[in-house]
């Protein structure tokens, strides 16, 4: 193709019913509207028929504002759902170890029920070992219901020689002795049991307390300003 030979130049053609600019309504190229001469351009048919080349029309972008507000509203759209979010995990974190501790408690309650049961055999089974009966199948069936109780993390307490204390020990006995200082417990007539920091029964004791508590010691008097004057001039 030489220099000077024109390039075809691609037209659009405007064929909308309705004119953008007047609102009026086109009359299809070929037809007249009624009243109307025919020879006669209508002013839709002027914009129909005017051909704009496509490289004469501006492109239309969106201006800035409407940008700006746009990821303004996508930012707070996200800033909501985060928070949201946030929320969400930190309630079902809360149900989670609520429910947790619920279950631990459920656990050791019914473990402490089952355990109280057991005392009254397990007490049995000291009377029948301090008389000597504890022998043969008894014995098994003993040590079986014993580790029952090891099994929970239930463990005995209660010891003749242990200084009394009102949170352990049941006092049925009290006598007085010189040969303690303290408040003793000399003899167990029952043992108690705890399973962690919990007590499940207390040890029934024999009290025995010192003959003579000790006194407390008298604060001294301060001598006063006039004997030590007194005392000075001797």
């Amino acid at each position: 193709m030489s220099p000077g030979d024109e390039q075809p130049r691609v037209v659009i053609r405007d064929k909308r019913r309705i004119d953008p600019t007047t609102g009026a309504v086109r009359t299809p190229a070929g037809e007249q509207p009624a009243g109307v001469r025919p020879g006669t351009d209508l002013p839709g048919e002027q914009m129909s028929e005017h051909d704009t080349p496509v490289d004469e029309q501006a492109p239309q972008t969106p201006t800035a504002p409407q940008q700006t507000a746009d990821g303004g509203d996508l930012a707070q759209q996200l800033a909501e759902r985060t928070e949201d979010l946030q929320r969400v995990t930190a309630e079902y974190a809360n149900y989670r170890r609520r429910i947790d501790r619920d279950r631990t408690l459920v656990v050791d309650q019914a473990a402490e029920r089952f355990a109280t049961q057991l005392f009254p055999m397990v007490d049995d089974i000291e009377r029948a070992r301090d008389h000597g009966d504890l022998t043969g199948a008894f014995k098994l069936v003993a040590d079986r219901i014993l580790g029952l109780l090891d099994g929970l993390g239930v463990e005995a307490f209660g010891v003749a020689g242990d200084e009394f204390d009102p949170s352990l020990h049941e006092a049925v006995m009290h006598d007085t002795s010189a040969e303690v200082s303290v408040p003793t417990a000399t003899t167990v007539l029952r043992q108690g049991y705890r399973r962690g920091d919990r007590v499940l029964r207390t040890a029934m004791v024999a009290v025995t307390e010192p003959e003579s508590p000790a006194a407390a010691p008298q604060p001294q008097e301060a001598p006063q300003d006039g004997d030590d004057a007194g005392q000075a001039a001797v």
